[in-house]
């Protein structure tokens, strides 16, 4: 285990039952979707589809119509 992970389990340690409940919940949620997600990725129709989505957004910076994203427009 990480320091990291050690110290903010020390810090879960410290708080009430129900915070350590949701944080908890909270850390295997984002657990289960990493996997889901490498599991989605590792498809091989994962690497076709992903290469049509960079070949449209590409199409659409040429022809003019993506811009920048401005994180302050959010």
């Amino acid at each position: 285990m990480t320091q990291l992970m050690e110290r903010a389990i020390e810090k879960a340690r410290q708080l009430p039952d129900a915070e350590q409940g949701a944080i908890a919940a909270m850390i295997l949620q984002e657990i289960e979707s990493e996997r889901r997600w490498d599991e989605l990725f590792a498809r091989p129709e994962s690497t076709d589809l992903l290469a049509r989505l960079a070949d449209e957004a590409m199409a659409e910076v040429r022809a003019g119509r993506a811009r920048k994203l401005d994180l302050n427009e959010l």
